[in-house]
């Protein structure tokens, strides 16, 4: 036996079957356990105190963003200010933290002046705390969460749907913040980073750095679909589920835990939708496509830019990664991520559109593998891949999508039988603004649980470029 790499944090698949029997976990939808906080305090500590160096925690990646070590501050923050919320205890000191990192910002890209209600923070780099008093400051948070679990445990408190809701709420925004999901959460940590990778940020150590020679080869190696798109519909579809928060406080369901599936107030409920015969792409548009259409506009009146996830170097495109930059021909046949303008002009130039929200997530239900079979999720790998989805002879078409979220052309508003958090105050409402788009799947950062859950619904403005979103093109049928 050769160990060739013990990664300095994993997750396990959401099937029972497949994990160790310390790792089972009867709901995963559920309340999370001891063992998942655990797991995701390795991965945020990882990525934050061992892959940004102390020269940039006063730096912005980028300039809509907080600095980095807002972010290091804010996930102790939010989740000290909803225990405290939650039993009517007071927050931990030092209690001005809840003024500098209870939340972030999501500015609109055209008007930097409209933003919802966020933190002031300091101006000044002297006026922050410093890192070690934050790191403090989140032990003692953590200490108080596993107190809570001492006493579910002992019996002293008793799990209720909102006890439960409140566990699944900060540990999914701490797994959110991770990656770059959620608009609320857009002020987020990897997708900052990739922008510094080469030039600041550091590689993930303890993870085998990728032999890209060889990993172009095997992915140029994957065969295309037989056919390139799928006619897909008409269906009846069930998007979302039954999962109202003002349900925690109604005294016949306020113990119905161990079953519940939770989520966020933008997934419930459950609601039928019908669809419409369309044809869709098999795979998202790849690098290399996007490469092609991008040099043919480049005599144009007005040239596409250059996506954010690409940078240019001695007047050759890169692709933008957690290692630095990669020639674009290692990256060719990954997704291109980039902002929903910018691929809904290349999907109109196909003669297609973005698919809807419903029509890509009955896509997604008959195409898209899950973790357990090989999706690119939960750190697999700290790129995207190849996409691999319209193999027909091969579990009938279904494959990963190599591993980003997707674009759809539903704007972000509310729905009939929407019921607004009261936990966190216009989490989702705050962006029914007419400049948000739903985005669905997972990325390669993406944890388990969420990626796993089919109800929930990611969301960034149509024209941020720096999100890890690539999208597939539709086309109508007559």
């Amino acid at each position: 036996v050769f160990l060739l790499e013990r990664a300095p944090f994993s997750f396990p698949s959401l099937n029972p079957t497949s994990s160790p029997a310390q790792e089972v976990i009867p709901n995963p939808f559920g309340p999370p356990t001891r063992l998942e906080w655990q797991r995701l305090w390795a991965a945020w500590d990882f990525i934050t105190l061992e892959m940004i160096p102390p020269s940039m925690l006063h730096q912005k990646p980028i300039d809509l963003r907080h600095k980095c070590l807002f972010y290091i501050g804010h996930i102790p923050t939010f989740l000290d200010m909803l225990l405290s919320h939650l039993f009517k205890q007071p927050y931990s000191e030092p209690k001005n933290f809840t003024r500098i990192f209870e939340r972030g910002i999501d500015p609109h890209v055209d008007d930097p002046e409209y933003c919802h209600s966020h933190s002031e923070v300091p101006e000044k780099d002297e006026d922050w705390p410093v890192l070690e008093e934050i790191l403090a400051f989140r032990d003692r948070v953590r200490a108080r969460l596993m107190s809570l679990y001492d006493d579910l445990d002992a019996g002293r408190r008793h799990i209720s749907r909102r006890i439960a809701r409140v566990l699944q709420m900060t540990l999914e925004h701490e797994g959110f913040h991770i990656e770059a999901s959620y608009c609320v959460f857009q002020q987020t940590l990897l997708y900052m980073l990739i922008q510094r990778a080469g030039t600041g940020t550091l590689p993930p150590p303890g993870f085998t750095r990728p032999a890209w020679t060889d990993l172009k080869r095997r992915w140029a190696a994957i065969p295309p679909p037989s056919s390139t798109s799928v006619i897909v519909g008409p269906s009846t579809l069930v998007l979302g589920h039954d999962d109202a928060e003002s349900n925690d406080l109604d005294s016949s369901l306020c113990d119905d835990v161990a079953d519940h599936e939770f989520g966020w107030d933008n997934e419930s409920p459950r609601r039928e939708v019908v669809v419409e015969r369309f044809k869709i792409d098999f795979r998202p548009i790849s690098n290399g496509e996007y490469f092609a259409y991008w040099k043919a506009q480049q005599t144009a009146n007005t040239p596409p830019a250059l996506p954010a996830s690409w940078v240019r170097v001695n007047q050759d495109i890169y692709v933008r990664t957690v290692y630095g930059p990669v020639p674009i021909e290692v990256a060719e046949s990954w997704p291109v991520l980039a902002a929903y303008d910018e691929l809904n002009a290349f999907a109109k130039s196909k003669g297609g559109r973005i698919p809807s929200e419903s029509e890509l997530r009955l896509f997604l239900d008959q195409y898209q593998v899950d973790f357990e079979h090989g999706a690119n999720e939960a750190f697999r790998n700290w790129h995207p891949v190849a996409a691999t989805a319209g193999l027909l002879d091969e579990a009938n078409g279904k494959g990963s999508n190599g591993g980003v979220w997707e674009w759809t052309s539903t704007e972000f508003a509310g729905h009939e039988g929407f019921d607004p958090t009261t936990i966190f105050p216009g989490y989702s409402s705050d962006f029914f603004d007419g400049v948000h788009q739903v985005v669905l799947g997972a990325s390669y950062a993406t944890i388990p649980r969420l990626a796993g859950r089919r109800t929930v619904r990611n969301f960034y403005q149509r024209n941020y470029p720096y999100a890890w979103v690539g999208a597939r093109v539709a086309y109508d049928m007559n």
